[in-house]
């Protein structure tokens, strides 16, 4: 090919994508002309800071979230206070939903989009947006999710995956009288009536550990261990002289809280069957002067009841090191300040957390709840007979001397 037949060839290829390219263009423009939504905000102007009241309902299952007390609460949970993050996200994303599609849509075609507002199978779900007096400001029906087919794995979608594709949109409609179907490119995948997933999850950390006492309802079962330093080894108080303490088995106990989390708060904490009128006491001290003092009800569903209490008794002055010079005096005053600055933060916000009974999962208590005799040593396996012979036994594969 010479270089005039390339310099046509290539004037042939500028040619006809950019026909393709005006086609698309006047294609699309038709599509948007049809349908003028396309683009548009999916809830007009939505007053976002109006909104005080979210209510989420799916079939029978329902919850609320209202601001009271300027924060957010979950009705369901004896106004627990509500994950902000969670909430205000959602509320800002509710403001940007855009129109992909749009489509006027019989009754007969709402069920096989999940829309038909019937309470049956097919039904939607509701997300109703109200101000402070209770008046409906929005509201968004979610129904079927649009799913992107796709031959390649979907990391990370779990269930999401595989050969239905994933979700990346979702059909909905603003309003129930409205005829008109929209997609937008927002699944809303955690938008669902579960009150515990809509709980604020700040918990208590119990972080260097100092002690840690277990009181049971048998006494035998009780224990307490203590270090005197941070990386130092646990040690039984009161160990009876038959007892050979696994160091190794409280080893879990530093940090067994240190990132605790609950799944659900109980509603009605009086409960017989929760059992927290005959609790398991758990007292944790840390070096930090913080103690915990925790009430653990029966186990149930792979998970304990449980209150908290938190108390500190923090220094309020720094403590003067023996070779301390002068010149270093500022610089460890203002690390102390800086220090039991953040602990007053710390305690402000733990105790915020008591007064409330919750649901924490048996793993993250695993640890605290061993009784007494878990914590000792495995006991060896009995002594073997010496397998040695006295010169007189046979050697192997014949029968003992003296003997046919």
């Amino acid at each position: 090919m010479n270089r005039k037949q390339l310099t046509i060839l290539l004037a042939l290829v500028v040619v006809i994508g950019g026909a393709g390219l005006l086609l698309r263009q006047q294609q699309s423009s038709a599509w948007t002309e049809k349908n003028p939504a396309i683009g548009k905000k999916l809830l007009g102007d939505f007053p976002v800071n109006d909104i005080a009241q979210i209510v989420v309902r799916h079939g029978t299952n329902s919850i609320t979230l209202a601001k009271k007390d300027d924060l957010w609460r979950v009705q369901e949970r004896k106004n627990y206070p509500a994950n902000y993050a969670e909430i205000s996200d959602f509320l800002l994303k509710a403001r940007e939903l855009k129109v992909v599609q749009s489509e006027k849509a019989g009754q007969s075609q709402l069920p096989r989009l999940a829309l038909a507002n019937d309470n049956s199978t097919n039904s939607p779900t509701i997300v109703e947006f109200k101000d402070g007096s209770g008046k409906a400001v929005r509201q968004l029906l979610l129904g079927k999710k649009h799913l992107r087919k796709s031959n390649q794995p979907a990391p990370m979608m779990g269930d999401m995956g595989g050969d239905e594709g994933y979700p990346d949109g979702r059909y909905v409609k603003v309003g129930f009288d409205s005829d008109v179907v929209s997609l937008i490119s927002e699944a809303l995948l955690n938008i669902e009536p579960k009150a515990e997933q809509w709980l604020g999850k700040d918990f208590i950390k119990v972080e260097k550990v100092r002690a840690v006492a277990v009181t049971h309802l048998e006494t035998t079962n009780s224990w307490k261990v203590s270090r005197e330093t941070e990386s130092g080894e646990w040690k039984l108080a009161d160990a009876k002289p038959a007892e050979q303490f696994d160091n190794g088995k409280a080893s879990a106990l530093s940090s067994s809280l240190a990132s605790a989390a609950f799944t659900d708060v109980v509603v009605d904490p009086n409960l017989p069957s929760l059992g927290l009128d005959k609790p398991t006491q758990v007292v944790m001290e840390t070096f930090d002067h913080f103690t915990y003092t925790l009430k653990i009800g029966v186990k149930a569903s792979d998970a304990y009841p449980l209150t908290v209490d938190v108390s500190a008794e923090l220094p309020k002055e720094r403590v003067v090191g023996k070779d301390e010079k002068p010149e270093d005096k500022a610089k460890l005053d203002k690390e102390f300040a800086d220090s039991q600055k953040k602990l007053q933060e710390k305690l402000a916000q733990e105790k915020g957390v008591a007064g409330w009974t919750y649901l924490v999962s048996s793993w993250t208590l695993e640890s605290v709840m061993k009784e007494r005799s878990q914590l000792m040593a495995d006991k060896k396996d009995a002594a073997k007979p010496d397998d040695k012979g006295d010169g007189d036994a046979a050697p192997p594969g014949f029968p003992p001397l003296g003997k046919p």
